[in-house]
């Protein structure tokens, strides 16, 4: 999508959304879908199933569980931008800090926003404040980023 593409209202041609699979991540994607589907810009999502190589090394049946897991939660995710006649594309990454692997994604897509959850999958005091992987983002990303609370 060009420049001449872009939403008249927002000037968006590129949007990638990051998803934890959080109650935080659910409301920021119905924002990420109404967003694509009225300016009608290409929608990118993506997941980062946080751990290090140890952890990979020590335990490859696990890894293979969550990246299934991921896999099928982003379809799940896909499924619901197609009800609202949204294209997407879906990326599932491994990484030791979930905000290096979007701020890159979205540098290697040159996404225009990314949009994403205030929170994540936290509990108790953390979950009052914003999150370390949204504010992570917020302070290194290349583009504009639409938090929803």
């Amino acid at each position: 999508m060009s420049e001449a593409d872009a939403c008249p209202i927002t000037g968006l041609t590129k949007i990638l959304f990051a998803t934890d699979g959080s109650d935080y991540s659910e409301r920021a994607l119905t924002e990420a879908i109404a967003l694509a589907k009225t300016c009608r810009t290409e929608l990118y999502i993506v997941t980062v199933v946080e751990m290090n190589s140890e952890y990979a090394a020590l335990a490859p049946k696990a890894v293979e569980k969550t990246d299934l897991e991921a896999k099928a939660f982003l379809e799940a995710v896909k499924e619901c931008a197609a009800k609202e006649q949204v294209q997407c594309e879906t990326f599932a990454f491994h990484g030791d800090d979930a905000a290096v692997v979007i701020v890159e994604q979205a540098e290697k897509l040159e996404a225009d926003m990314i949009v994403m959850g205030r929170h994540g999958k936290k509990k108790g005091l953390k979950k009052l404040l914003m999150g370390s992987v949204t504010s992570k983002v917020i302070g290194h990303a290349p583009c504009k980023i639409l938090v929803v609370p």
